[in-house]
């Protein structure tokens, strides 16, 4: 990883893809360690986290999460999530965040030198090269150690630098809770994250 200590930093999380990728490698995130790791790099500004809520329903088993993360230093941008049935009778719940984060990022851009996107989504190519024309570095955070890769390969190349998740598996990933059926502490335990959207 490639960061300088005088760097202005600002951190986006696709929170719906990094879930994915890290169910896919088969850990669960400490997001205090994910916060530390990062805000050690240079002058972490922000710490923004997106993902979609099912407003409607009694109990959303992300909402600890969600006001765990809102109190512990990051920056919640949420939204309702839509329920759909598709095609197939099949009940499908959509919640899209890359407007959202694409706005942020560009407003963002004019405070700091570095941007860290964890997303794998070959939708913010765009994004990321406007970025740069800013004079912005930005860092992918994904994997391509799943099979398919959970990163697009045009994100990938156009990233400054892209960071496998597997690298930061030590420094990141959250403790095993010995009581499995209590939630942890620091509320790091989330239910998927109800966005039903690709990847790529």
């Amino acid at each position: 990883m490639i960061f300088y200590p005088e760097e202005r930093l600002a951190m986006f999380i696709d929170g719906a893809n990094l879930y994915g990728t890290a169910r896919a490698l088969g850990f669960d995130i400490d997001y205090k360690r994910l916060l530390n790791l990062f805000a050690a790099k240079g002058r972490l500004l922000r710490a923004f986290y997106y993902t979609a809520i099912m407003e409607e329903a009694d109990y959303s088993p992300l909402r600890p999460l969600v006001d765990w993360l809102d109190y512990n230093g990051y920056t919640m941008v949420t939204k309702p999530a839509k329920e759909f049935t598709d095609a197939q009778g099949r009940r499908r719940i959509k919640g899209n965040m890359d407007i959202e984060l694409a706005i942020d990022m560009l407003e963002m851009a004019n405070h700091v030198n570095h941007i860290v996107l964890f997303s794998g989504d070959g939708d913010f190519r765009r994004l990321v090269e406007a970025v740069q024309r800013k004079g912005v570095r930005v860092s992918v955070v994904s994997t391509i150690r799943t099979q398919p890769p959970m990163v697009a390969d045009e994100l990938r190349r156009q990233a400054d630098n892209f960071i496998d998740v597997t690298e930061l598996q030590p420094m990141i990933a959250r403790a095993p809770n010995p009581n499995q059926g209590e939630r942890h502490d620091r509320g790091e335990r989330a239910a998927p994250p109800p966005a039903d959207r690709g990847n790529t």
